[in-house]
C-alpha cells in the first residue's frame, strides 16, 4: 500500500460509518494516524475503532463523541486531536444528516439540525483547527458537500442549502489560505452506496410496483447517468489524492464524483 500520508494526522468527522468510515480507512492504510468521530451503538462504534486502528498498526483509533451541532464540542474535538495525535493536518469535515419534506410542510426543528451538523459544523472544525495548520505551514482541509452543493431537488431544501452553503464556504477558507501551504476543497458526490442508501431501494420498488433493480436505476439513480452507485472508495479515493503530493495546486474546488449527474 501506498503510504502517501506517512507522518500526517488526520480528523475525519462522521467517520464511524459510510463515506467517512471509508476514507478513514483509506487514511490510515496510506499511513496517516486518524481520529474518528460520529455516532452509533456502542458495538458500532467499537467495530469502527477497531478496524480503523488494525490499519493504523494495531489498537483502537481514537474517537471523540462529539456532537456536530455543538461549537464547544466541536472546539474540544479539535484540541483532543492536537494533544492526542500531536496535530491536526488534515480535517475532513463529512458528518451531515437527511430530511425530505416539501417545503411547507419542513419541521423547523429539522431545518435548524441539517443547518448546523451539515454546515456550521464545517465552519467551527476548520475555524479550530486553522491555526494548527498555519503554525504547522501545511493543512488539508476537505468538506465533503454533494452534487446538491451544486444543483437542487425538490423536499430537500435544508440540505441543498447546506450543501451550497458548503461549498461558498470553502471558496472563501481557500482564498484565505492561497498564499500558504494549506488547501480547502469540497467533493460533491452524487448517490454512494452505502448501507443508508441502500435501504431506500426496497421500499421504493414497493412504492412503484418494480423491481429494486429497476428502482435503483429508474428512480433512485434517476439524474445520475451512469446508472450506477458511486462507491464509497471512489470517494476516499478522491480525499486521499486531494492530501498528496501533486495536489497543492487545488484549492477551492468543488469536485464531482456523480456518474455524470452535473453534465447532464
Amino acid at each position: 500500500m501506498d503510504r502517501t500520508l506517512e507522518g500526517r494526522t488526520a480528523l475525519i468527522t462522521g467517520s464511524t460509518s459510510g463515506i467517512g468510515h471509508g476514507i478513514a480507512m483509506l487514511f490510515a492504510q496510506a499511513g496517516a494516524k486518524v481520529m474518528l468521530n460520529g455516532f452509533g451503538k456502542p458495538e458500532e462504534v467499537a467495530a469502527a475503532r477497531a478496524s480503523v486502528g488494525a490499519a493504523m498498526g494495531g489498537g483502537d483509533a481514537p474517537y471523540s463523541a462529539a456532537d456536530m451541532s455543538k461549537p464547544d464540542e466541536i472546539r474540544a474535538m479539535v484540541a483532543d486531536c492536537e494533544a492526542t495525535l500531536g496535530a491536526c493536518d488534515i480535517l475532513v469535515d463529512n458528518a451531515g444528516i437527511q430530511v425530505v419534506s416539501p417545503i411547507e410542510d419542513f419541521p423547523d426543528a429539522k431545518w435548524d439540525a441539517i443547518i448546523a451538523i451539515n454546515l456550521s459544523s464545517n465552519f467551527h472544525a476548520i475555524k479550530a483547527a486553522l491555526p494548527g495548520m498555519r503554525k504547522r505551514n501545511w493543512g488539508r482541509i476537505i468538506n465533503v458537500a454533494s452534487a446538491h452543493g451544486l444543483v437542487a431537488s425538490p423536499h430537500k431544501a435544508a440540505y441543498v442549502a447546506a450543501k451550497h452553503g458548503v461549498v461558498g464556504l470553502t471558496k472563501v477558507v481557500a482564498l484565505e489560505v492561497a498564499t500558504t501551504p494549506i488547501t480547502c476543497n469540497a467533493i460533491c458526490p452524487g448517490f454512494v452506496r452505502t448501507p443508508l442508501a441502500e435501504a431506500q431501494v426496497g421500499p421504493l420498488a414497493k412504492q412503484h410496483g418494480v423491481s429494486e433493480e429497476v428502482a435503483l436505476r429508474d428512480y433512485l439513480l434517476e439524474k445520475q447517468p451512469s446508472k450506477r452507485w458511486i462507491e464509497v472508495d471512489e470517494v476516499a479515493q478522491m480525499a486521499l489524492w486531494l492530501c498528496g503530493p501533486g495536489s497543492g495546486g487545488v484549492n477551492g474546488a468543488a469536485l464531482s464524483i456523480d456518474g455524470g449527474w452535473l453534465a447532464a
